[in-house]
């Protein structure tokens, strides 16, 4: 069995929106570190558009329910970094910054 790479959990994540922005969490930039070890272990580092982000707790159970579903995932770690801090004009996508706004 394959373990996945990073750039397939991270597209794995992209159905994973903020409901109160209604844009996904690798759009928001909100993904930060995707590692993965031979044995199928992941660690991903994350974080929210604001540390009292209303649906911070959901977002971390839908990204860790996304991954641990994939083939070849034998664990997932989420952890919830505040360093940096998300600034959404350097770590939003194009398409991301079009529809907040930002330019």
């Amino acid at each position: 069995m394959a373990v996945p790479t990073p750039a397939e959990i991270k597209e794995a994540l992209r159905p994973v929106q903020d409901p109160e922005i209604r844009l996904g969490v690798l759009d928001l930039g909100l993904i930060y570190d995707v590692n993965v070890e031979p044995d199928g272990k992941v660690q991903i580092k994350m974080t929210l558009t604001t540390p009292a982000c209303p649906y911070g707790e959901m977002l971390v159970t839908q990204v860790h329910k996304e991954v641990a579903r994939m083939e070849g995932v034998t664990d997932v770690e989420v952890v919830l970094v505040w360093d940096p801090p998300w600034n959404p004009e350097t770590m939003a996508s194009d398409y991301a910054k079009d529809i907040l706004g930002i330019w």
